[in-house]
């Protein structure tokens, strides 16, 4: 394993004891809201203050984006992307559905990912150019070729209710060309569930970095795809995402196309 994702393993581990051992008295979590319906609670806090001094520790000179602290202030042309705790609603709720996701950049590329699901114990790791891993063991994107028969994940615009139509047609759109369409509710092990075979394709808009960019390599070095709703392979910073494996990825990618927010060069 490479020494930077072993440290990234370590971090997210120490992450998951964290949200586990709060998940035994979820009545003593202390949640706040950051805007409607996007929550924060002291566990995500103190998970992302776990993962932070891990790497931090390994790593002083790296730069860091995380979700609840922003982006640190160093110049570096290694960042780590963190997302100390995706599907905090769902964790509140006691409905386990959540992970940790941490991402290494490197000069703009993702060269290393880690989605941890602390409840499963489930460690999905990979490394760019080696391949995808679930607990050690290799693994690839589903092989069904017809949308008709894959089980799609997706995820509501949470935050902005408006765009809510438009949003209602492409959910019926994809609901009508797939098997099943799937709404968990956090990004990240969908993205990793998808590296797994488990779905068989994803999209959702109004994302983050660190939403996507450790699910988004596992993706890729499972076999798939992964891009914005217009194909195009930038999706990092674009607030939306598909992925899934080839054959599935170009057959959701018409679909998707018209709901872009993406301007075509």
């Amino acid at each position: 394993m490479h020494p930077m994702l072993n440290i990234a393993v370590k971090a997210a581990r120490r992450a998951g004891q964290i949200i586990n051992r709060a998940s035994l008295d979820l009545d003593l979590v202390q949640v706040s809201k950051k805007q409607h319906n996007d929550f924060v609670t002291e566990v995500d806090k103190a998970a992302e203050a776990a993962i932070i001094d891990a790497l931090k520790t390994a790593y002083p000179d790296h730069a860091i984006l995380a979700e609840e602290s922003g982006r640190s202030e160093n110049e570096s042309e290694y960042q780590w992307v963190i997302d100390p705790l995706d599907g905090t609603t769902n964790f509140i709720h006691g409905f386990q559905y959540y992970c940790v996701s941490i991402a290494l950049v490197h000069k703009g590329i993702v060269t290393q990912a880690v989605v941890y699901d602390p409840t499963r114990n489930d460690l999905f790791t990979a490394s760019r150019g080696r391949g995808a891993f679930l607990n050690d063991r290799r693994i690839r994107v589903g092989r069904r070729d017809r949308l008709a028969d894959g089980l799609i994940g997706t995820g509501f615009p949470f935050r902005e209710k408006d765009g809510i139509e438009s949003y209602q047609s492409l959910f019926a759109e994809m609901t009508n060309a797939c098997a099943g369409l799937r709404r968990p509710g956090a990004a990240a092990l969908d993205l990793a569930n998808v590296a797994a075979g488990r779905m068989d394709g994803f999209f959702e808009q109004g994302l983050h970095p660190w939403d996507v960019a450790a699910g988004g390599l596992l993706v890729t070095e499972a076999g798939g795809l992964v891009g914005n709703y217009t194909g195009d392979s930038d999706f990092l910073h674009v607030g939306e995402i598909v992925a899934g494996n080839p054959k599935l990825y170009a057959q959701m990618v018409p679909i998707l196309t018209k709901y872009s927010h993406v301007k075509r060069a």
